[in-house]
């Protein structure tokens, strides 16, 4: 009888782990609210693993080394979603499983990373400029990325620890684009950063307004919603859109090739869309929604806060990231370089 009961409740337990649905996400740092993650579960019994990375590169290498599994959903930059497609690293999206797809603003949909996003939905944008404690600088006296390079703040700054955005300030600040793929003008990038180390107390991109609130730094750059979030904090903080122009990203939701979980990870992608989450999302973090019913459903303090939501006037010069396609080695190499202090 003993032995029946035994069996009996092994059956039922192991019944009752296999039932249980988890979705695994791979996401930058500090990029989604604890109690989104904790009201997903609560409503459908979804269990959320979540692990974080802090660039596009570890990622990618991380996916790549799992071939397109272990992971349900991964975060990646537009220049990535292109490169990932292209190596059959994504899983089409079913598109009838996402019901909120429709509250998306139109003007950041079918971009040349993902043309009809077939394979990524938009989840936050936004973009690098420059941080600048007031306490230590007059916030006056820094409009520009060249401004970066003046003696004064010789050990102060900190660049981001991304490669695709420090070598922005450089094309930028020598009048190329942020997405050249001229050889010729990536050396002259890595040559004009070389002349800026003495500048660069750190590097830093799991939490940069972390050294800006301790006072490590006095200015440099920074992602805006790390400005924005910095900011409620340490009000003497600006967040400065640069005369050349910022550099803007928007990071998308996208499943591997092989994840395992892809009815759990369309639920999650979905509940992610709706706009009362994506507004929390924006208003906790400060990073600008695409999600246009969130943007138009935010009072108008946030709404109007240009850190979070730039003006047409703001974004003057500014430029997307795109994939520099077989330049991401010569780009890879200048920054080990780079990081070297060689």
């Amino acid at each position: 009888m003993m032995m029946k009961w035994l069996v009996l409740l092994f059956a039922v337990s192991t019944g009752a782990f296999a039932a249980e649905r988890t979705v695994v996400v791979y996401n930058w740092a500090e990029y989604l609210p604890d109690e989104v993650i904790r009201q997903f579960t609560k409503e459908t019994g979804i269990r959320v693993r979540y692990s974080t990375f802090d660039n596009n590169e570890s990622m990618y290498a991380k996916v790549k080394s799992l071939n397109a599994g272990g992971y349900d959903i991964v975060v990646p930059s537009a220049y990535y979603v292109y490169r990932m497609r292209k190596e059959n690293l994504l899983a089409p999206l079913d598109r009838s499983r996402l019901s909120n797809f429709d509250k998306l603003d139109p003007r950041l949909l079918d971009q040349a990373h993902d043309p009809g996003n077939v394979y990524s939905v938009p989840y936050l944008w936004g973009s690098s400029g420059i941080a600048v404690d007031g306490k230590r600088v007059d916030p006056a006296t820094v409009k520009r990325w060249a401004d970066l390079w003046r003696p004064e703040f010789k050990g102060k700054l900190l660049l981001l620890d991304d490669m695709r955005d420090v070598f922005g300030i450089a094309l930028k600040t020598l009048g190329y684009s942020a997405n050249t793929r001229n050889p010729a003008e990536i050396q002259a990038a890595f040559e004009k950063l070389r002349e800026l180390l003495p500048n660069v107390k750190m590097f830093n991109a799991d939490s940069p307004k972390s050294a800006y609130l301790a006072g490590e730094v006095a200015a440099g750059q920074i992602w805006n919603g790390e400005a924005f979030m910095a900011a409620l904090e340490k009000p003497s903080l600006s967040y400065v859109y640069p005369q050349e122009g910022a550099l803007l990203w928007m990071d998308n939701l996208v499943i591997p090739r092989n994840a395992r979980n892809v009815a759990e990870a369309h639920a999650f992608i979905d509940f992610l869309l709706r706009p009362e989450i994506a507004r929390r999302i924006s208003a906790e973090i400060g990073y600008s929604s695409p999600n246009k019913a969130a943007v138009d459903a935010m009072p108008p303090k946030l709404r109007n806060n240009r850190t979070v939501n730039p003006t047409a006037e703001d974004l003057a010069g500014a430029e997307f990231q795109t994939d520099v396609g077989d330049a991401q080695a010569l780009y890879e190499q200048y920054w080990s370089r780079l990081k070297a202090g060689r």
